[in-house]
């Protein structure tokens, strides 16, 4: 059997779009590991390039350096993941993502309303967050972070959130 194909970090840096330095840090916080030469370079497996492509994308997504840790951290060491590996651990990640694909989803929707900030500058905002009834839930979007103007509704009032108009037949 042949021995395992060892990347130096200017390689792995290459193949990934990453600095050196962000591979040296990624190394230091245990997101990959290198082998060291007789040397003292740095040599890295090519299963590394899966890993640090992960971060890059988990970055992007707005996932945090912890999240990205836990999620790297379950993959086995010593040896190069299996699919099965991959997919347990984008189990255990699936649903902050799709936490994240609601709050964006909401965000596109009400951006241009009232988004309950109790800027109160808007006309809708009048209708939705009348007298900064959102300020009760705590500070900043509230309808943003997942409250909805009927959650704030005094008693004998009819408010809802904006209604699209259904398409014509």
């Amino acid at each position: 059997m042949a021995p395992p194909v060892l990347l130096t970090i200017g390689q792995l840096a290459h193949r990934t779009g990453l600095s050196v330095s962000a591979i040296r840090f990624y190394e230091q916080r245990g997101l990959v590991r290198a082998a060291r030469t007789g040397g003292n370079q740095r040599r890295f497996a090519r299963a590394d390039i899966r890993r640090l492509s992960f971060a890059l994308i988990a970055q992007r997504l707005g996932l945090g350096l912890a999240e990205i840790e836990r999620a790297l951290g379950a993959l086995p060491e010593g040896r190069a993941p299996t699919r099965r590996d991959w997919q347990a651990m984008s189990r255990r990640i699936r649903e902050t993502l799709e936490d994240r694909i609601r709050l964006l989803e909401r965000t596109r929707d009400l951006l241009d309303g009232c988004i309950g900030c109790g800027c109160l500058s808007l006309g809708s905002c009048a209708l939705y967050n009348r007298d900064d009834r959102a300020a009760r839930a705590g500070a900043g979007p509230r309808f943003l972070l997942g409250d909805r103007p009927q959650d704030f509704e005094a008693p004998g009032t009819a408010l809802s959130a904006p209604r699209r108009r259904p398409a014509p037949p």
